[in-house]
């Protein structure tokens, strides 16, 4: 489960620049453990402190600036067992992709490929029939999240599917 990307060295003695992807920041205190993505063992985390809303965090393994010039744009994990239970309605990332979505028509859009995250709410993208379509993921587009039947059904606002506008989908 991704909780962070590296962005870049900071400095010289090893610092990595963090964009955090979770919303438990504390994941990157001292002394706990991430992972970078694609290895089996974990890195404990040396140091960390905030920087113009990034983080900057060490890794043992990692001592120097040349060192984490490799790490640029990785992911930082934990198991999903870690994963802290959210608030009813709201839901991990990976818990949503692959979900097919539908419209309250009943028109199938595709599956949910990816969650992008954005300064003012995520966006879903969705790739099937009708192409790539990105949806904001507010309440008036999200009508259901159906984790069960694998289903998230919503609403298109005009616009966001040009093929569909003009059906009963935007009213």
């Amino acid at each position: 489960m991704i909780v962070g990307r590296i962005v870049a060295p900071h400095g010289v003695r090893g610092e990595v620049k963090v964009e955090v992807m979770t919303d438990f920041p504390e994941r990157f205190a001292v002394g706990s453990e991430v992972w970078l993505e694609g290895e089996e063992e974990p890195r404990r985390v040396l140091s960390s402190r905030p920087y113009r809303g990034f983080l900057l965090i060490r890794l043992t393994g990692y001592p120097t600036r040349t060192e984490v010039e490799s790490l640029r744009g990785r992911f930082l994990e934990i198991p999903r067992e870690w994963a802290r239970p959210l608030p009813e309605g709201e839901y991990y990332s990976d818990e949503l992709e692959g979900l097919t979505v539908v419209t309250t028509t009943g028109i199938e859009l595709g599956v949910l490929r990816e969650v992008w995250w954005t300064g003012s709410n995520e966006v879903y993208v969705t790739q099937g029939a009708w192409g790539e379509v990105l949806l904001p993921a507010i309440a008036e587009v999200v009508q259901e999240v159906d984790l069960q039947n694998r289903r998230l059904v919503v609403k298109l606002l005009p616009g966001l599917v040009p093929a569909l506008d003009g059906s009963d989908e935007a009213d």
